[in-house]
């Protein structure tokens, strides 16, 4: 995409880590079936409606390697618990000795970044925010190393050179906040005798989020990529608003006992001269999706709206960043058109959610919903998202309900994208190695 973009506004996430062991460590447990679990928090991330509603952090294009790297098959796999609810967090182990951080998974991004400590006289640093000076495994990458090129192939994140001739990153985000630091190496240490290698990350001191990101795209600098994880999935369960009663869905890394049962969509590929298009970015989630459903009719939308045209716009992503679905203006006006038939007096007249959303109703949800009925986006092989007229309706607050449903250019974006507000009772796997990604329909708070 042509611009960097994100969602610490809304609810979404799931979360995970895994990761790659030094070559004597995978030597002594390649035969092994170790599990670890770790804690995950739900925290609001979202300060206001008015920033709301946007996409996941997404790499900027440029020109890309011609192939991604050759994965490992992890040698045994990580299976963890999440709390459903405004925003997904994990609590990962991080430096020698270990430091607890906070990361949020995000499948449209690569770069991956912890807030760390910035110390000044007058005044103190967060108590959740990372200290380097008390890991023997940090370090800081110089000007000189060709991560902190800025055009490098699949990584055009900007970089400079400090007064201290370290290397300085400065990410900006679609609403207007920054996060900037070093970018550094670092290992995530889940005991002492198992952790990652070094892995590139940055080192923010700047942002208004006190939560570091995971990134998780195709991207070599990725979290997944530099992890060599093969594959991932998690479940997401229905979403409740009720304080205190947080359903809790499932995360794997690795093989998923529960694979027998889904249905598979490959990833589309990008040859050389479209990796450089303006507003494609090859490095997210890409499928083809073929249409969508709202009851029995299916919407008069050509398939071609949901593949990338001439200037890359129009490609469909699966992002576990973004809460709402967005669409590119052709297909929401067709979304749109449907809605205002089915259940327009009760649309809320001259009312935007976010800026991006204005399909949304006063009253009752579940009589909205039972007007509209179900959606089903449609996608290649005949695999279907089904959202089920009782989830067709998203609660914004105030009695307030929308569809879950955004115009995409209101952001900058040039994409269709589809949030976990809309993977929610599916399993979503994420095939690294053949490069695809799998849906299985279940019941997620019961799935283990």
């Amino acid at each position: 995409m042509a611009l960097c973009k994100r969602t610490m506004l809304l609810s979404f996430f799931l979360f995970f880590t895994f990761f790659s062991l030094s070559t004597q460590q995978h030597q002594n447990l390649q035969n092994s079936s170790l599990s670890l679990s770790f804690p995950l928090v739900s925290l609001s991330l979202r300060p206001n409606a008015s920033k709301a509603l946007k996409p996941s952090l997404v790499s900027l294009p440029a020109s890309r390697p011609k192939q991604y790297p050759r994965l490992r098959t992890p040698a045994y796999n990580y299976r963890s618990t999440f709390k459903y609810s405004m925003a997904l967090i994990v609590s990962l182990p991080i430096g020698t000795p270990a430091q607890t951080q906070q990361m949020v998974l995000d499948t449209g991004s690569q770069l991956s970044w912890i807030q760390c400590h910035k110390k000044t006289p007058t005044k103190p640093p967060p108590s959740a925010s990372f200290d380097p000076t008390l890991s023997s495994s940090f370090s800081v990458l110089p000007c000189n190393h060709p991560i902190c090129k800025p055009r490098i192939p699949d990584f055009t994140l900007p970089t400079s050179c400090d007064q201290n001739r370290l290397c300085h990153y400065s990410y900006f985000y679609a609403d207007g906040t920054l996060a900037e630091g070093n970018l550094v190496r670092e290992k995530f240490t889940f005991s002492p005798s198992l952790s990652t290698l070094p892995l590139a990350l940055g080192c923010a001191q700047d942002s208004v989020d006190s939560k570091g990101i995971l990134g998780m795209n195709l991207g070599r600098l990725s979290f997944a990529s530099q992890a060599k994880i093969s594959k991932f999935s998690y479940c997401v369960p229905i979403r409740r608003n009720q304080p205190g009663s947080l359903p809790t869905g499932s995360f794997y890394i690795g093989n998923n006992p529960n694979s027998g049962g889904f249905r598979y969509v490959d990833l589309l590929a990008f040859g050389p001269s479209q990796q450089r298009l303006p507003n494609l970015d090859p490095l997210a989630y890409t499928v083809a999706m073929q249409g969508i459903r709202i009851g029995a009719k299916k919407l008069n939308i050509p398939p071609s709206t949901f593949r990338p045209d001439a200037s890359g716009s129009g490609q469909t992503i699966v992002d576990s960043g973004s809460e709402f679905t967005y669409l590119v203006e052709e297909a929401y006006n067709k979304v749109r058109e449907e809605i205002v038939r089915l259940a327009g007096p009760k649309l809320k007249r001259g009312y935007v959610y976010g800026g991006v959303s204005d399909m949304c109703f006063n009253g009752d949800a579940m009589e909205i919903g039972r007007l509209v009925g179900d959606m089903v986006f449609e996608l290649d092989k005949g695999v279907e998202i089904l959202v089920e007229k009782e989830r067709v309706l998203a609660d914004v607050g105030g009695g307030v309900h929308c569809i879950a449903i955004g115009r995409s250019d209101r952001l900058g974006a040039a994409s269709n994208i589809i949030g976990n507000y809309h993977q929610q009772n599916l399993w979503v796997e994420f095939d690294l190695v053949n490069r695809r990604i799998g849906f299985g329909k279940t019941d997620c708070s019961r799935s283990a």
